[in-house]
């Protein structure tokens, strides 16, 4: 099934005013919006036609996009470093074993090779492409400002100190998003990527244990019985946690909607990161509003991505183009 993609007006609203705020900083003086309007003008539409083409016969690929970009931007900033293959590098790393979507960044670098050679990053295609599949899957539009470079150094040793485990408390999540520059705010609208998506089993299985007889048992009471009970079902069918897959978000998978912070109201949150965000003061708070208005969680998804998306970027002469999004030119 394609996901069409929004065409509601409305969205557009939150385009133009926010992000120009966030760019005020020097360190992203060198991005602006339309950065390749005269050196490859049609660069925006090549990605987001990419995306439109390999979600027609991969929906999943949608969830896989917007995941990487985290995995990416929160090692060492959003170079596009996590392409990069080789042993050694953070795509190596068994943290980053189950990424996917890296087809549709090489197929996209691929046709602007051919229009527009050397000219636009992965780091810039990863970011866009990310955008277009919150798009397609009917969120907000964000205006995107590019010109980030491609970094040139990938080591493994930076994942697991750099990215969120299942497992983090709060205050563990917390640290990790200051470290960034990010807020409490962005952490709990930036959990509201998982309203898409999908995980494997041995993700979330610290919340259940196995009896004697080898059958699953929940030992986390933060879960609702009905939905930990269809977890179970799900995971207990299958003798390899780790390609059973199970939705994020059990009610509305395919749309990027408010739904996830009404389904942890609901305690129906996949991973024990998320089910913690209500477990603290300082983010139930926020999950209370973003349940409650779909438009408020538009707006500040698109002013938490673009912070995201700006973080250790490389400009002017730092990095490099690549010619190739997996190797280093």
């Amino acid at each position: 099934m394609a996901f069409p993609y929004s065409s509601c007006k409305q969205k557009s609203t939150f385009l133009t005013f926010l992000p120009l705020l966030l760019l005020i900083s020097s360190s992203v003086a060198d991005l602006s919006f339309n950065f390749y309007a005269g050196s490859c003008p049609g660069a925006e539409f090549i990605v987001r036609n990419t995306v439109r083409s390999a979600s027609t016969t991969d929906p999943s690929v949608l969830g896989k996009l917007l995941r990487l970009i985290f995995h990416d931007c929160f090692v060492q900033g959003c170079d596009a470093s996590v392409l990069i293959r080789g042993n050694g590098t953070e795509r190596s790393d068994p943290g980053n074993a189950s990424l996917g979507g890296f087809t549709v960044i090489e197929s996209a670098k691929n046709v602007l090779e051919i229009f527009c050679p050397g000219i636009v990053s992965c780091a810039d295609i990863l970011v866009l492409a990310a955008r277009d599949a919150v798009e397609a899957l009917g969120g907000p539009v964000v205006a995107i400002p590019t010109g980030r470079r491609d970094g040139t150094i990938s080591v493994a040793a930076n994942v697991r100190p750099n990215i969120i485990d299942t497992d983090f408390t709060v205050d563990k999540m917390i640290n990790v998003f200051t470290s960034k520059g990010l807020s409490v705010q962005d952490l709990v609208v930036l959990s509201g990527a998982h309203t898409i998506g999908a995980a494997h089993c041995n993700t979330f299985n610290s919340r259940f244990k196995r009896d004697p007889r080898g059958n699953l048992e929940l030992i986390d009471s933060s879960l609702d019985n009905s939905y930990a009970q269809t977890l179970l079902n799900k995971c207990s069918s299958s003798m390899d946690p780790t390609t059973t897959v199970v939705n994020n978000d059990p009610e509305t998978s395919s749309t990027f909607d408010n739904q996830y912070y009404r389904n942890l109201l609901a305690h129906k949150g996949l991973f024990q990161t998320d089910s913690a965000l209500m477990e603290d003061d300082r983010t139930r708070k926020i999950v209370e509003v973003l349940a409650s208005d779909g438009e408020s969680f538009f707006e500040r998804w698109s002013e938490s991505f673009v912070k995201m998306s700006v973080m250790g970027v490389r400009v002017g002469e730092d990095g490099e183009i690549r010619r190739s999004c997996s190797a280093v030119t």
